[in-house]
């Protein structure tokens, strides 16, 4: 699943294909938006808010805004074209939305959650969600505040939900734990230093901006970016422990034995 910076750097690149231009035809394949023309419309700016995509428009008068809201879950992706290139990303059957500008085409492959809504609207999308890691509004201590709302719920779940802090996906909640000695199934309430864990997370994802390789080694090499993560049966890095793999609530997790003991 795409995590924080991967939706940060999709909307820098859709930012840079397409602020400031006025689109010269819109092609949208979603029941709910079939028939919507947005040719004409000026593209303001293309931003994130945890894993939502937030693309900001206004209409040829300059009177009215409207954002186009997508989330890419599992398997969505954006792409941005020269005129004329081949669209070479996805199949085409997966396509969802075309924005056609003088010069580039964005092209929204197998989105989800899409909707048009006036910009004055975006917290009915977006509100509920907790502080951005890699937004303007990131505040620790509220994170931290909604994370110890809910001291019975394990820790990996707790930082997998967006209402606490928004961003963080599988991977960086298996790393972040696996840092902090943490084994995944502790409750919020037993971990000793949430600060601690949020401001790590918030440094994870802010170093892997504006590259689409995601490492919490430090290293870009090829099977060397992660320490548990996807890891399963391999030597842990610090102890040469054995990684395990377990299902979580619906999703994944990778953590050592040893590094990571289960608590009593």
């Amino acid at each position: 699943m795409p995590e924080g910076d991967t939706v940060w750097n999709t909307a820098r690149v859709l930012h840079r294909a397409l602020a400031g231009s006025r689109l010269t035809g819109t092609d949208f394949r979603v029941p709910q938006l079939a028939g919507v023309e947005l040719a004409g419309w000026t593209v303001l700016e293309s931003a994130s808010r945890g894993k939502h995509l937030l693309l900001r428009l206004a209409d040829p008068a300059g009177a009215e805004r409207r954002t186009l809201h997508s989330h890419l879950r599992m398997d969505g992706a954006w792409r941005a074209y020269a005129p004329g290139e081949r669209w070479t990303a996805r199949p085409a059957h997966l396509i969802r939305v075309v924005l056609r500008s003088p010069g580039a085409v964005a092209v929204g492959y197998h989105l989800h959650e899409l909707a048009l809504v006036p910009t004055t609207e975006e917290a009915t999308l977006v509100g509920r969600l907790g502080p951005d890691l890699l937004g303007p509004d990131w505040d620790p201590q509220e994170a931290v505040r909604r994370l110890a709302a809910r001291p019975e719920v394990t820790v990996a779940e707790a930082l997998l939900d967006q209402r606490n802090l928004a961003g963080v996906g599988n991977l960086y909640k298996c790393e972040v734990l696996f840092l902090r000695g943490i084994w995944p199934w502790t409750p919020v309430g037993s971990v000793p230093d949430l600060a601690g864990l949020v401001t790590l997370a918030q440094r994870l994802l802010a170093a892997n901006r504006g590259r689409w390789t995601q490492s919490t080694t430090g290293s870009l090499h090829r099977g060397a970016t992660s320490y548990v993560y996807g890891r399963r049966a391999q030597p842990c890095r610090r102890c040469g422990t054995a990684i395990d793999k377990r299902e979580q609530a619906d999703r994944v997790t990778y953590w050592c034995p040893r590094c990571q003991p289960e608590q009593p």
